[in-house]
């Protein structure tokens, strides 16, 4: 992570995917956010428990398992943890139970970094 000083908020990157990991941790540092990542929910657990996040921004699916189901599990340890879920377009049977759910929020797949600091931004102002 970038030193800046004080970051705006702790966001965690919840993603199987190391690319897409590097590239929303990079687009969040550079908007001064502190970015977390984890490959997995083993590894978000003990990210978690060191650096407790503002936001956590997940994937709909993380290694075969629903990214609403990660999240929801991550929030049994957090308590009021917002979600974002990069990926909106995913509405089916798999997923249609994260838009029940409280503060879990949806983005589109397909984003430039001015959008998803923007989203974070409403997300973690409650919007």
């Amino acid at each position: 992570m970038r030193d800046f000083g004080k970051p705006e908020a702790i966001v965690m990157v919840l993603d199987s995917e190391p690319t897409m990991r590097a590239v929303l941790s990079d687009a969040l540092e550079s908007a001064n956010y502190m970015a977390v990542s984890a490959a997995d929910l083993g590894e978000a657990v003990q990210r978690l428990a060191e650096t407790p996040p503002d936001l956590l921004i997940t994937r709909p699916y993380i290694n075969n398992m629903p990214g609403w189901v990660a999240a929801e599990y991550l929030r049994t340890r957090q308590n009021g943890l917002p979600v974002l879920i990069v990926a909106g377009f995913m509405k089916d049977d798999r997923t249609e139970a994260q838009y029940t759910i409280k503060d879990f929020h949806t983005f589109p797949e397909a984003f430039g970094r001015e959008d998803l600091v923007a989203a974070v931004k409403r997300v973690l102002a409650g919007k």
